[in-house]
């Protein structure tokens, strides 16, 4: 027989479980309140240009050893069996060796790559941004998946959501901004999980709110960076509208400061050229995102 306490016990049991329930619905409903910003999987034949443009090297930066070029030589798409894994197809960035290369400033470079950007076409504040990718790994190639905002660097605010420098087994996440810049303190070299690397496909992405940014690889968080600790530094860069960039990189300062090669090129290896002049330094992006949490 059930008592009034036993009665009242089990009343409370099961407001406390259907609270439960309750919580939990509620945060699935939470999950699923994003809107799409932004998406490519690459599935056309030729890169969008309605969403991308594609940059052409005017002054080359942080002693870099490629010169970026508009050709289909250098980006291109892939599908099925030859976009290694991608779902419907790939966007390649591919570097070339091609001594003699003369940009319209009249300097020559002995390698070209390619450099895509959504600046004007899809700018946006806070959400998440994520790429899946994998890549050609060897001392100095420097592809990267990043976000920038407009008017003068750093001022207007950098976030590096995965830079490699030819090291496999990690990648590198950093925030860019006054007073914490190039060898930012704000930086963080996320190691990959044993038995993968960045020659194999990976979700790079950042959670990036007014008051914090998130890196995570494959949906784990790998380094967190809250507006507190940004200000120690400098001014908060994080408020206002970025644009993403992808783009192949070969040489210059990041890799040759970690590699410390000088020859044949500065920050690049005799092995990564030979990898280059075979056609086999290529970076392969499956797909883009950005999403918002609605209200945010």
């Amino acid at each position: 027989m059930f008592t009034l306490a036993t009665i009242n016990s089990m009343k409370t049991f099961y407001l406390l479980l259907s609270a439960g329930f309750l919580m939990v619905s509620h945060a699935k409903a939470q999950q699923s309140k994003t809107d799409t910003v932004f998406f490519d999987d690459f599935n056309t034949g030729s890169l969008d240009r309605s969403k991308w443009n594609v940059e052409v090297t005017g002054n080359t930066v942080n002693d870099e050893q490629q010169a970026y070029v508009d050709t289909t030589a250098t980006l291109y798409m892939l599908k099925g069996d030859q976009a290694e894994g991608a779902v419907n197809g790939a966007l390649v960035l591919k570097a070339l060796y091609q001594p003699g290369y003369t940009s319209k400033q009249q300097k020559k470079y002995d390698f070209i790559s390619g450099r895509i950007n959504t600046r004007a076409k899809m700018e946006f504040t806070y959400g998440t941004a994520s790429a899946r990718m994998k890549m050609t790994s060897g001392a100095g190639l420097w592809p990267a998946f990043w976000a920038l905002g407009n008017g003068n660097w750093p001022d207007c605010g950098e976030i590096d959501v995965m830079e490699t420098v030819g090291d496999s087994s990690w990648v590198s996440h950093a925030l860019h901004g006054p007073h914490y810049f190039g060898n930012t303190p704000l930086a963080y070299r996320a190691f990959l999980q044993t038995g993968t690397d960045v020659t194999q496909w990976h979700i790079y992405s950042v959670d990036w709110s007014p008051a914090s940014l998130v890196f995570k690889i494959d949906g784990k968080v790998t380094y967190t960076v809250t507006k507190s600790m940004v200000e120690k530094y400098g001014r908060w860069a994080f408020d206002n509208k970025k644009f993403i960039i992808l783009n192949f990189a070969l040489g210059g300062g990041y890799p040759g400061g970690y590699n410390k090669i000088k020859q044949p090129y500065y920050g690049i290896s005799a092995s990564t050229v030979n990898k280059i002049k075979a056609g086999q330094a290529k970076v392969f992006v499956d797909w883009v995102l950005v999403t918002r949490n609605r209200g945010q």
